[in-house]
């Protein structure tokens, strides 16, 4: 569980409700009409930029800046490291039994592909392959929550001009400019929360994910291809410690 996204969103929304009930009670900040105008209509909007698969995977892909827990890096290339001086001792099909202690689904596949007999170069370029749609994906979703993020205040301000209208038609009636106000007013606020504290975090983080996900990807063709040309260990640990900063790097020979 990622607690930066859950606590960072939990910080934004609870100093933002302790300021609202520093002036007053919840209960004003609540109208139907400002939910249905910027929430029906961002969904709408969503929904006609976007197939619904589209927008269904962006949600389970949402999922992941909550619920996923990544693997620090440098353990990583301390299990490949592993791996390599397993393969050189013992065989490439010594891999074969190694796969039941390992989780990360991608890796798995590059170590059945490894066992299997696959060329260096036939892997990096099948895995490779892999990662460019991940990648693509990944964007997908991204891209979703920035449309909502742009979606949200424009709604916001539709209603806030249908709140200007319907107050214009009534200033006879000063009864009704109340609650023709609090549309025209909340309807920019919940496009503006929606917009800031919502889907244009959750893009950002999703980039970020995306990213760290195909570092690590990246780094298993690089360790696996090198286990598969039988490149000396030394070679490889520091072949892949180029992918992270040198405060990060821990070198398995010298434990």
């Amino acid at each position: 569980m990622d607690l930066s996204t859950i606590l960072g969103i939990g910080a934004a929304f609870g100093l933002m409700l302790m300021a609202i009930l520093q002036g007053g009670p919840l209960s004003i900040f609540i109208n139907v009409p400002s939910i249905l105008i910027v929430f029906g209509g961002t969904a709408g909007n969503a929904l006609v930029h976007y197939p619904f698969s589209d927008v269904f995977d962006a949600i389970n892909v949402a999922k992941k800046t909550f619920l996923h827990k990544e693997q620090p890096i440098n353990d990583l290339i301390i299990q490949l490291m592993e791996f390599a001086n397993k393969a050189r001792k013992e065989g490439i099909l010594a891999l074969q039994g190694a796969m039941e202690e390992v989780k990360d689904e991608f890796l798995i596949k590059a170590m059945q592909m490894a066992v299997d007999g696959q060329e260096p170069e036939t892997l990096r370029a099948m895995l490779s392959t892999e990662i460019e749609y991940i990648e693509q994906r990944h964007e997908k979703g991204s891209q979703i929550f920035l449309s909502l993020a742009a979606y949200a205040p424009a709604m916001g301000m539709v209603g806030t001009l249908i709140g200007l209208v319907q107050m214009l038609q009534t200033m006879d009636d000063p009864a009704s400019i109340g609650p023709a106000m609090a549309v025209a007013l909340l309807t920019t606020f919940y496009g503006a929360v929606i917009a800031n504290l919502v889907c244009t975090p959750l893009s950002g983080k999703l980039q970020m994910r995306s990213k760290a996900e195909v570092l690590q990807k990246t780094l298993i063709i690089e360790g696996m291809q090198s286990i598969l040309s039988g490149e000396n260990p030394r070679i490889m640990e520091q072949k892949l410690h180029s992918f992270i900063a040198p405060k990060l790097r821990e070198s398995t020979f010298n434990k």
